[in-house]
């Protein structure tokens, strides 16, 4: 049982800071290697170039939603993980922040290659202390994501009034008294609080879902979300960018979940990441820009009722 590789699902809605956290995983010393599988929706993936962990290996399955149509291609990834036994401490699957993680912590259990080798040891859940509220009204898989949580990172705490706080942490708790619950802002705390747990309760999961060990679970996702992806080959003149996206943000925010892009600043060698959360926007220059590579402007949106040649048109007028 002891050499069995000890694996974290990472799962929270969009938006809520989980790349943040991979990457405080990732870069904290702590002297231990990982290999990390990052699931993302839509068919542009960028997540796997915001990890940060240049040393780390970093599995991409861009093809769908882990939870669904992509869990043999979870099951694959193990497998072949399983062959370089020795060469990373951990396993942690990033879900896609649409995704139910009762299937995928399924996968550890109804696999027997899987089962065999490795050993679930927390499900992680990150939620967003200033939209968690309005995402339990219209989105049944952030509910599912805290009913099924080990451990509860209740984040951006910094953005909410202490009253608002409180609010959310007693809806939290509504669903899932059992849970380990951190408060943090920008996903703050120490790893150690994170993985080793030895969390996972299987007795706890089966009296949420008795057919938990049963195959055939299928999970439906809201349907009128969509995922939509841009490419601008070359520089973004920021003059340009900088209004036009302030301006999406606050007009179309409430439809955006989710809005994030690395972007080639013209005249700048270091890479421009950026993230929004409906009308909340961040950005910073990070890395530069590697030789030879591409630099593309990419940018992805997820929500409802976004107009995509709208959006297409207004990015693409941001050219240099």
């Amino acid at each position: 049982m002891s050499e069995k590789i000890p694996v974290t699902v990472l799962t929270g809605y969009l938006g809520a800071g989980k790349t943040t956290l991979l990457n405080r995983i990732l870069t904290e010393d702590h002297g231990k290697k990982f290999a990390v599988i990052v699931n993302e929706f839509g068919e542009t993936g960028i997540d796997g170039d915001l990890v940060v962990g240049a040393d780390e290996e970093v599995f991409e399955m861009n093809n769908g939603c882990i939870c669904c149509t992509v869990r043999g291609d979870l099951i694959r990834i193990l497998d072949g993980l399983m062959k370089r036994k020795g060469k990373f401490d951990a396993i942690i699957v990033e879900t896609t922040g649409l995704a139910d993680p009762a299937p995928v912590a399924q996968t550890f259990f109804v696999d027997q290659d899987v089962g065999d080798a490795t050993k679930l040891d927390a499900v992680v859940t990150v939620t967003d202390a200033k939209w968690l509220q309005d995402r339990l009204k219209d989105a049944p898989e952030a509910k599912n994501q805290i009913a099924f949580a080990d451990v509860i990172i209740l984040n951006k705490t910094d953005l909410v009034t202490p009253e608002g706080l409180a609010e959310v942490e007693a809806a939290i708790r509504a669903i899932n008294p059992y849970a380990k619950l951190h408060k943090t802002t920008r996903c703050d705390l120490p790893i150690a609080e994170l993985l080793d747990r030895n969390a996972f309760d299987l007795d706890r999961i089966l009296d949420i879902e008795p057919d938990f060990l049963e195959s055939g679970h299928h999970h439906h996702h809201s349907d009128d979300v969509r995922s939509m992806s841009f490419t601008l080959p070359g520089d973004v003149d920021p003059d340009k960018f900088m209004p036009w996206i302030n301006d999406i943000s606050q007009v179309q925010g409430p439809n955006i979940l989710r809005s994030k892009g690395i972007l080639a600043f013209k005249d700048e060698p270091r890479r421009f990441v950026f993230q929004g959360v409906h009308m909340i926007l961040d950005g910073d220059l990070q890395r530069d820009w590697k030789a030879g590579e591409e630099r593309n402007s990419r940018l992805v949106f997820i929500g409802r009722d976004l107009d995509e040649a709208a959006l297409r048109k207004g990015f693409m007028a941001c050219a240099a």
